[in-house]
């Protein structure tokens, strides 16, 4: 038999076997067997070696014409299986839309107390024209703190009381943020007034007990424009605590305090009767007109533009709210702790229809 036969002979073999093939596995056992290492067209093209130069050229273009047909058919036999195999898994992976869930599915699931309160606060703060703004959880002490006004002496960016990376050299050194106030000075630094956002997310601290955890949640909120005054700050935060905690009034208490970054600055406490605890006062949060200095190292000037701020933990307002006694069981995983605490998925928070119903 010729070389030509012989080539002409193991096209049609493999031909048919290839339009044979039912399956994407009997396939590539057939290109393995034709094209494999030891496969029948390899093992002919390591034999041209051997053949004299002429004889060389004429039968290796016959076997390439061979092997590129066997390719090809190959390819094609492919992409029918594979559509084949497509078609039958759409046929047997049939879901049944029309039936009903199953029991207890929805029932099962909880939003956790962290994730509703942020909801709520959300809701109240862009119905009095408040938008939010985010930035990252790990940012340089510019924007943590010199530009805050607090001073390199400060026990806040002491390594006892804040977290911070290891420098890079030639690097600024990184902190883990212990404030989302750095959210703050990034909106001032890349926004022009009027300025009205609040700038929710995690935040973290050397500190671990039941009212305090390394990780934990704050919103703070900030407002720059012309003309404002603590009038202003107080009215907003009455309007606040209202909607939250879901009263008609409220009795709050405003006490002189110190923090770099506001002057005057303000601690807020209210009447605990609010929540069903009479005869006690209960700190929610701080406040404070931003500093001049603050105003002035974000490139605003404090002659023309004035502002307040105010910053509370979201997980004590949701211990206060909701009546969880202990801050680490809010991150302990516990479902049990969820199934009571927690909010149904369904729960949405809206004004009209009721924060926490």
């Amino acid at each position: 038999m010729s070389q030509d036969n012989k080539y002409q002979d193991l096209e049609t073999i493999f031909l048919d076997r290839i339009d044979s093939a039912t399956n994407l596995s009997d396939l590539e056992r057939i290109r393995v067997a034709a094209m494999g290492k030891k496969g029948q067209v390899s093992l002919l093209m390591q034999e041209l070696k051997n053949l004299l130069p002429e004889h060389r050229k004429i039968y290796g273009q016959s076997l390439n014409a061979v092997k590129s047909k066997i390719n090809a058919s190959i390819k094609i036999r492919r992409e029918e299986l594979e559509k084949l195999q497509l078609e039958s898994r759409l046929l047997r992976e049939v879901t049944d839309v029309t039936l009903p869930i199953r029991p207890d599915s929805l029932a099962m699931g909880r939003v956790h107390p962290i994730s509703q309160v942020l909801e709520e606060i959300v809701e109240i703060f862009s119905d009095l024209g408040f938008s939010v703004a985010d930035g990252p959880d790990i940012d340089n002490e510019d924007n943590c703190f010199t530009k805050l006004n607090i001073p390199s002496h400060h026990p806040a960016r002491q390594d006892m009381d804040t977290f911070f990376l290891k420098a890079r050299s030639g690097c600024s050194r990184k902190v883990l943020r212990p404030h989302t106030s750095s959210v703050q000075i990034r909106t001032m630094m890349t926004q022009a007034p009027p300025i009205k956002i609040i700038a929710p997310g995690r935040v973290y601290r050397c500190d671990n007990d039941k009212t305090h955890t390394p990780m934990f949640h704050q919103v703070e909120g900030l407002l720059i424009d012309r003309g404002i005054h603590l009038g202003h700050l107080k009215w907003c935060l009455q309007e606040f605590c209202k909607a939250f905690f879901e009263v008609d009034k409220v009795k709050m208490r405003f006490r002189a305090s110190h923090f770099p970054f506001t002057e005057p600055s303000i601690e807020v406490d209210i009447d605990a009767d609010t929540i069903g605890k009479p005869g006690e006062w209960l700190e929610v949060l701080g406040s404070g007109m931003v500093h001049p200095k603050v105003i002035r190292n974000c490139g605003l000037d404090p002659e023309c533009h004035q502002g307040f701020a105010f910053g509370m933990g979201l997980d004590r307002i949701a211990m206060l709210k909701y009546g969880i006694s202990d801050l680490r069981d809010m991150f302990s995983g516990d479902l049990r702790w969820m199934r009571h605490y927690g909010f149904m998925p369904l729960d949405v928070p809206t004004l009209i229809g009721g924060l926490s119903s």
